[in-house]
């Protein structure tokens, strides 16, 4: 779909027209997966902040202003949504004793097993790391990371100025790192 038939199908969707904004739906629906799915790290809460999102912008597409695309304007609906997910999940979490049961330790193929423990020890404290940033360091870590977003872009998905976008993923990556440094000197 070029530029001027997406123009078409957001003013028919605006409208009311039920099958445009399906049309809207297939076409952002697997990269608003992908990035819910960064953020939250769990399928079933992908899947979930995807219907929350795609429910909002339906209910607000009134309030969209054609100042951006309706993909960056639909990111960062995922990206709250996303956002107000993993508040929930922290405050969860504070009631649970055991971190393990929260984030799920998932194991790396490997060639052996040492491999395969130290895959899995990786990603548990990647996924802790992950976990303990704030959301807007994971927003933004994941939006310039994994979906290889503009500086520019993220501070528009977040809101908040490009400064503050760096500094977030700035914060992010040096968390990580320090969560990771204890596994540089293993072999």
């Amino acid at each position: 779909m070029d530029a001027s038939e997406a123009a078409t199908v957001l003013a028919r969707a605006r409208q009311g027209d039920g099958d445009a904004f399906r049309a809207l739906v297939e076409r952002h629906s697997h990269a608003a997966f992908r990035l819910a799915f960064n953020l939250t790290g769990n399928e079933q809460d992908a899947e979930d902040v995807v219907q929350e999102g795609f429910l909002k912008a339906y209910r607000q597409l009134g309030r969209f202003q054609s100042r951006s695309n309706f993909g960056t304007w639909l990111h960062r609906i995922i990206v709250n949504c996303s956002m107000d997910l993993l508040r929930e999940r922290r405050r969860e979490r504070r009631r649970v004793d055991d971190p393990d049961e929260v984030i799920g330790v998932l194991p790396s193929e490997g060639p052996g097993p040492e491999h395969m423990a130290r895959g899995a020890e990786i990603r548990r404290r990647i996924d802790a790391s992950l976990a303990s940033l704030s959301p807007h360091e994971r927003a933004a870590f994941t939006l310039r990371h994994y979906e290889g977003r503009s500086i520019e872009e993220i501070g528009s998905t977040l809101g908040v100025r490009t400064s503050a976008a760096k500094h977030c993923i700035f914060r992010a990556v040096r968390k990580l790192r320090g969560a990771l440094a204890p596994l540089r000197g293993e072999s």
